[in-house]
């Protein structure tokens, strides 16, 4: 009779372990933010099989190489080609510090700083898609339509009749949507059915379909939300085209609401944000569009403000976000206000917030009272107690409501508003785009939209945070660990 012998299995599953973990060592660090690392180390040493699985599925937060090269070389014409042309006349007299963050966004892959601009906010959810449709009925020439989450239901109706008038014009309507935020959500199909009855070139984003050879991190998303119509008129900002409730059964039996802020924008600058879109477009189509549309054929809007695109993601050497949110941290003088739906810091961020305070600046953060992704909800109270103590004045927009809206003030002339969150999704794994702008009367803008907001809300006081029951603390700080897994 032949006895089995456990040792040997033992030993080898022993190697093994020691083995992983040895090469988790080396291979984990490498490039990657220590509190990523420390991370995906605790995941891989606590939980090897579960975590090794995820780190080769999800560990990797750059895109594949081929897509990242097609990226550099999009960026690299346009910014050859864009380089010495007269993209308006600036406002006189800006700070130099200001002057020296424009000039990090272009050398991490921004456009130029664009002068002689028009912008205005929208901030009511449904005058935003009718207004966008309202533009695409003037169209001539062509439609560049890119949002995360594109839905045909019963809000964007309007939206979409107004793509179907424009291709029945004979305007081109191109169309990008991200791929694994709208598959499976409701509507995807009818949408899909509808963009093909309509004629409009479409395409999926970042689409996860190993089937057909298209795969890559299947949580890096293309988060970017605007429209441009002949280069003459583009809408950027938070919103996505579809829905308040976003259709979702969830959303639906809580009640809850997204709000939005978009913004219209006319002169030099739409031409950036024409860029953005073509490099996408590029990403997904190999067509190189930007001298047949005339992509740089600009001319001065009916403003004077002084606009800069900054795209950033997975397809850039660094954070572009991050650096230009740090960088307007440490050069505010007097005021900070940030509106950030999911708001999860790294450690350099959370610095500038903290030492701003400590300089004696006035800052405040609104984000939503409720939250509709429990893990990064989490994350970001577990960053609340640090900030009440630094100074923050925390306002919770007030439930049923999600504050969708990103945007960042600093004294009483420049600002930013896109896409990104201050999260480290946004700042690591998402594409983004942000619109830095200089001008007074646009900061009185952005001020009335916060008043509004700081109506709606309540202020959080380090009192009534104490009195967290400690299950919330624990799932709080579980939840901040998992979210440096990048």
């Amino acid at each position: 009779m032949i006895t089995f012998d456990w040792t040997w299995w033992v030993v080898l599953v022993f190697v093994f372990d020691i083995t992983v973990r040895i090469a988790a060592i080396i291979v984990v660090p490498r490039n990657r933010k220590p509190t990523a690392a420390m991370a995906w180390l605790l995941a891989i040493y606590f939980i090897p099989l579960i975590g090794v699985f995820l780190f080769l599925l999800i560990g990797n937060p750059r895109l594949p190489r081929k897509r990242r090269r097609k990226q550099e070389q999009i960026n690299d014409y346009i910014h050859d080609t864009s380089e010495h042309l007269d993209f308006g006349t600036l406002r006189p007299h800006a700070p130099q510090w200001f002057t020296s963050l424009v000039t990090l966004n272009r050398a991490l892959g921004a456009m130029p700083l664009a002068g002689d601009n028009d912008a205005h906010l929208i901030s009511d959810y449904q005058e935003s898609l009718d207004t966008m449709a309202a533009a695409m009925r003037d169209a001539r020439e062509y439609v560049h339509v890119e949002f995360y989450i594109l839905q045909a239901d019963a809000a964007t109706d309007n939206f979409f009749r107004a793509m179907e008038e424009a291709c029945a014009r004979g305007v081109v309507v191109r169309v990008l949507l991200d791929h694994w935020a709208n598959q499976g959500k409701p509507f995807y199909r009818k949408t899909l059915k509808r963009l093909d009855a309509m004629g409009a070139a479409w395409r999926l984003m970042l689409p996860v379909q190993p089937f057909k050879g298209k795969y890559q991190r299947p949580d890096l998303r293309n988060h970017r939300k605007l429209l441009v119509v002949d280069g003459k008129v583009a809408f950027m900002g938070s919103q996505n085209v579809t829905d308040s409730t976003y259709n979702l059964k969830k959303n639906l039996r809580r009640g809850l609401h997204w709000v939005d802020l978009m913004v219209r924008l006319e002169g030099p600058i739409v031409a950036s944000i024409n860029a953005v879109f073509l490099s996408d477009w590029y990403s997904e189509t190999d067509e190189v569009l930007a001298e047949e549309i005339g992509l740089f054929d600009v001319s001065p809007g009916p403003g004077d403000l002084d606009c800069q695109i900054v795209p950033s993601g997975p397809g850039f050497e660094v954070e572009n976000n991050l650096r230009l949110f740090a960088g307007l941290l440490y050069y505010a003088q007097r005021k900070i206000i940030m509106v950030s739906p999911y708001f999860v810091p790294d450690e350099g961020l959370l610095l500038a917030i903290t030492t701003a305070c400590q300089r004696g600046l006035e800052v405040e953060l609104f984000v939503s009272e409720e939250g509709d992704q429990a893990m990064v909800f989490h994350a970001q109270r577990s960053y609340y107690e640090t900030l009440l103590r630094a100074g923050v004045k925390i306002w919770m927009y007030k439930k049923p409501y999600i504050l969708h809206t990103k945007c960042f003030t600093i004294d009483d002339e420049v600002a930013v508003i896109g896409s990104s969150n201050m999260d480290m999704r946004s700042f690591g794994l998402n594409m983004e785009i942000s619109l830095l702008v200089r001008g007074e009367e646009f900061v009185r803008e952005m001020r009335d939209v916060e008043d509004s907001y700081r109506t709606l809300s309540r202020e959080l006081t380090l009192e009534e945070w104490k009195k967290q029951p400690l299950r919330s603390t624990v799932l709080d700080n579980l939840a901040r660990l998992t979210s440096a897994l990048q």
